[in-house]
């Protein structure tokens, strides 16, 4: 009985939200960080940390679903940082498995994502790259949903130095002279050569779990954006939880450092 109460009060809540949401601001460019995992599982009595991977991978097709029906361009989904790649093998294979796994069903005909995995991915271990790349490249040219970008062994300190380096290796080999270039390079010479095709800034960063931090993620996009910190963990993120995160950035003005 008590459940049956708490779903229909929660529904109530979220058609509450979905009022006060109407004709407000919302972001067009969401970075989430999908923490918690881990902890979910042992919270949850379970010994085994891959099922809290499982269970936070299985959340991500609800995630998107979401954001399609809010009407969100694009998504950056925080998955694996280049840090986590130094875990011990036995801890990070499967993980990288399940995060394959995510891409594969989200890259599965009937869906209408298009998907794009960013992040060092010649620094991943055996064939996880050319999964990610084989699955991702099946999605290119839908336009029916979010745009959603997988991080994966993705650092923000890290993707500056590549498009740095990409934007004098593009430079040189188009015969150019190194030296003038430095004089004329621009912030929109790094803008042009980060990981993501899509390139926009972001707008929105939600982390999950408690943590007050961005460990590096989207550093460059993440110049003005409005950030939400949520107590819950990855598994258990509701759809009500991304409705409050929205009223929190349709509420706050964005001053861009004026």
């Amino acid at each position: 009985m008590r459940a049956k109460v708490r779903a229909a009060l929660d529904a109530l809540y979220m058609k509450r939200l979905v009022r006060e949401l109407e004709g407000r601001p919302r972001p067009q460019h969401i970075g989430i960080m999908l923490d918690g995992n881990r902890r979910w599982a042992k919270m949850s009595g379970i010994d085994d940390p891959r099922e809290g991977y499982r269970a936070g991978a299985a959340k991500v097709l609800d995630f998107l679903r979401w954001c399609d029906s809010a009407e969100i361009e694009h998504v950056t989904l925080f998955m694996l940082s280049d840090d986590n790649l130094h875990r011990p093998e036995d801890q990070l294979n499967p993980l990288i498995d399940i995060i394959a796994e995510v891409v594969e069903r989200l890259a599965a005909p009937g869906n209408p994502w298009p998907v794009e995995a960013v992040g060092a991915l010649d620094l991943l271990p055996g064939e996880s790259a050319s999964r990610l790349k084989t699955a991702t490249a099946a999605t290119q040219g839908r336009t029916g949903g979010t745009k959603v970008d997988v991080a994966v062994g993705y650092g923000g300190r890290r993707e500056i130095v590549d498009a740095v380096r990409s934007a004098l290796t593009e430079h040189s080999s188009q015969g150019g002279d190194i030296d003038q270039f430095i004089e004329t390079f621009t912030m929109e010479h790094i803008s042009k050569h980060l990981y993501s095709k899509t390139r926009s800034e972001s707008d929105l960063i939600i982390r999950t779990s408690g943590e007050q931090r961005l460990s590096g993620f989207l550093l460059w996009q993440s110049a003005y954006a409005e950030v939400h910190f949520c107590e819950t963990y990855w598994p258990d993120f509701r759809e009500i939880d991304f409705l409050r995160a929205l009223r929190s950035y349709s509420l706050r003005e964005r001053r861009y450092g004026r």
